[in-house]
């Protein structure tokens, strides 16, 4: 995205001024690099080094070269032109850390649900977690080098989305990657909040 556009778009985005976005998706997805590729800060990591604790409870199917596991939390942040500053909290992607997501949630404005098209699988939790909750969810899936590479129709049919539920295909690596995904979550979220007051 050419940054005209970007800050045409983002200078679109009005309040809350600060706001909260999710980064979810399943173990070694690529959440923690999609924050540090993004934020303006040094991100808050909590990684630690998988242990035997994890041995035949982490999948590690794909992504045998991880050695680190987020048991936490990530954090980083931007502030687009406007003035309206983002807070992205990534999740710890293993089933023993959910218990903080709804910690993590709370306030949160939307969600970006990464996905891994070698495991794709993975995703279902994150997108029941957030269909469950009615958080707005963007789905990006990150172009790993060898992973299979599928168009967006396909991962949705995959995933069984609603029509409305945007799906991307980013490199979590890449900063103007990032941006476009960031800019969708947010455009999307906001109009399904407003949607949702218009009804009430």
């Amino acid at each position: 995205m050419d940054s005209a556009r970007y800050e045409a778009v983002a200078g679109a985005i009005a309040a809350p001024v600060v706001t909260k976005i999710l980064i979810a998706g399943g173990f070694g997805v690529g959440k923690t690099t999609l924050v540090g590729a993004i934020s303006e800060v040094r991100p808050l990591r909590t990684e630690e080094v998988l242990s035997e604790v994890g041995v035949g409870v982490d999948d590690t199917f794909a992504v045998e070269q991880k050695h680190t596991t987020t048991v936490a939390m990530d954090f980083g942040r931007i502030t687009f032109p406007s003035g309206v500053v983002l807070y992205l909290f990534g999740t710890p992607g293993q089933e023993r850390f959910w218990f903080m997501w709804d910690e993590l949630a709370y306030g949160a404005l939307g969600a970006v649900v990464l996905a891994d098209t070698r495991r794709l699988a993975d995703c279902f939790s994150s997108v029941d977690y957030f269909e469950r909750r009615r958080t707005p969810f963007v789905v990006a899936a990150n172009k790993f080098d060898g992973a299979p590479q599928y168009d967006t129709d396909t991962i949705r049919d995959a995933l069984d989305l609603d029509s409305d539920v945007p799906v991307m295909l980013c490199d979590a690596r890449r900063r103007e990657s990032v941006k476009e995904i960031l800019i969708a979550s947010v455009t999307h979220s906001l109009t399904k909040h407003r949607a949702a007051a218009a009804h009430h």
